[in-house]
This record gives C-alpha cells, sequence and structure tokens, in this order.
C-alpha cells in the first residue's frame, strides 16, 4: 500500500509549529514572513475544503522579545508573564494574516485538566467540532499562564507535541503534521553520528524506535525532543491518526505533504477501533 498516497485524501489535519520554526534564531523574534507563508498554507487547505487546526508554540518567546528581554526567564512567574503577553500577541498577528485571506481564527487554551475531567474534555471537543463546522481555524496553545498552578495534582503537557496528539484524538482527525526543527526520524542522533540512517515509513513503532528518542532538543526555544514527538505518535496512532514529523525550515512542506510526497517521516496508524481518549491519557501520561 502507498501510504503516501493517502495522504492526499486527509480531511480533518492538525498541524503543529514548533516555537523554533517560527521565530528567528538569531533575536527569538518572531518570523513574520514564514507566519505569512504558514497562513497562505493554512487558507489554502481550508480552500480545498479540508478542517485545519493549528497548534502553536510561541507564546513564551513572543512574550520574552516583546518585553525585551535577552532571554527567557527561569523563574515560572516570569515565564507566565511572558505567556501571558506574547499569547495575546501572537494571536492577533495570526488574525491579521488569516483575515487576509479571508479566513476566521480562534484562540482555544488548553490545559492537562481539559482533557483528564470528562466533562471539560466533552465541552471542548463540542467547541472545537462547532468551529470546525462554520469553517474557523482553531488556534491551540497551552494555556502556560496558569496550567501549571491550576490544579496542584495535574502536571502540564509540558510540550505542544503531547497537545497536538491528544488534540488530534479529541477531534477525530486523519492527520497530525509535527513541524520542527528536524527532517524527521534517524535511526540514531544525525547531529553526533554521521551513519544515522533517515527512517521513510514506521509501520510499527516498537520499543526499539521509541528507545531512539532521546529526550533532547536541538532549539534553545523550544521544549520537546524527539522522546515528545515519539509519544505524540504513540497517542495519534492509538486515535487511529495517521502522523508525519518533518522539517519547518519551510511551510511550504505543508502541501507537500498533503499532496503525498516524501517529506518527513510517516507513522502509519493501525489503529481502526473506537479509542476512548481518556484510556490514552491515562495510558501514556
Amino acid at each position: 500500500m502507498d501510504y503516501r498516497e493517502r495522504l492526499k485524501d486527509k480531511k480533518r489535519i492538525v498541524i503543529k509549529i514548533g516555537s523554533s520554526s517560527l521565530t528567528h534564531s538569531e533575536t527569538g523574534r518572531l518570523n513574520l514572513r514564514k507566519l505569512e507563508v504558514l497562513a497562505r498554507e493554512l487558507s489554502d487547505l481550508r480552500n480545498q475544503g479540508k478542517d485545519v487546526i493549528l497548534v502553536s508554540s510561541g507564546a513564551i518567546a513572543t512574550g520574552v522579545a516583546a518585553l525585551g528581554m535577552h532571554e527567557k526567564p527561569t523563574e515560572l512567574k516570569g515565564k507566565q508573564a511572558c505567556a501571558a503577553v506574547g499569547q495575546a500577541r501572537l494571536m492577533m498577528i495570526y488574525q491579521k494574516l488569516f483575515s487576509e485571506y479571508n479566513q476566521l481564527s480562534a484562540q482555544i487554551l488548553m490545559t492537562k485538566n481539559t482533557m483528564v475531567n470528562n466533562i471539560n474534555r466533552k465541552n471542548a471537543q463540542n467547541t472545537f467540532d462547532e468551529l470546525l463546522s462554520l469553517g474557523v481555524i482553531p488556534i491551540v496553545n497551552e494555556n502556560d499562564s496558569i496550567s501549571t498552578y491550576e490544579l496542584q495534582n495535574l502536571e502540564k503537557f509540558g510540550d505542544n507535541d503531547t497537545l497536538s496528539a491528544m488534540v488530534a484524538a479529541l477531534v477525530r482527525a486523519d492527520l497530525l503534521i509535527l513541524l520542527s526543527d528536524i527532517d524527521g526520524l534517524f535511526t540514531d542522533d544525525p547531529n553526533t553520528n554521521p551513519d544515522a540512517k533517515f527512517i521513510d515509513v514506521v509501520e510499527n513503532l516498537d520499543d526499539n524506535l521509541l528507545n531512539m528518542g532521546k529526550g533532547t532538543s536541538g532549539s534553545k526555544v523550544g521544549t520537546g525532543g524527539m522522546a515528545t514527538k515519539l509519544t505524540a505518535a504513540q497517542i495519534a496512532s492509538a486515535a487511529g491518526v495517521d502522523m508525519v514529523i518533518a522539517n519547518g525550515a519551510d511551510f511550504h512542506i505543508i502541501h507537500k505533504i498533503t499532496e503525498g510526497r516524501k517529506y518527513g517521516t510517516l507513522f502509519v496508524s493501525q489503529s481502526k477501533e473506537e479509542v476512548y481518549l481518556i484510556d490514552i491519557i491515562d495510558r501514556l501520561l
């Protein structure tokens, strides 16, 4: 079976963008040219009749730049303040860019409690479904301003890789695309091992592949490494969602992936049965 070919038929797509893909590496400030390309790519998917959800990092990095800080604060309260400032600014930019292509966008901020609480999870699902039925592009991020202390016994998602996989499961998506500063999955770290081989398609995410995740990130502005992306692949696969990890250096890669071209690593979902999201959460988080 040509797994890439069937990506052309995906109707509900979740796209996650990492902080490193949204900002200039030298300054940490938003890369507006790339954001313009992103808005055009997602708007074109909408024009094709596809449902699109964007899970966007970058709130803290945007807040750091807006507040004139030279680096991300180390204290929790500083990070939360940056997130509060940055999230508002990030959404303002997204809404302006999407409006240029006659697209409506909406903000959804989530915490882990959104997923583990049955009522909250159902409410979130209903909100997503209604927005998508209205042709709106939901833009999702973790609620960094409150999520670490909203409930003392809850942990954060910790990265938007995991969050995006949860969202994909929640909305019953067909495809999840994770864009970061890596080309995909390799047999070893290609930065340190020149013999590391690229893996094009993963049909079975076994323990051997899971052990390849080192849990580190090559970017100073991001939080998720390969380990979090493999966790996301587990969640997506359990929910029946195909997933692609690819490099977000050029956001034109989005239409190339959805056209079935060979970019990134494709994780093929094997699940065809009804999956309850709470079971996935209990098993993996």
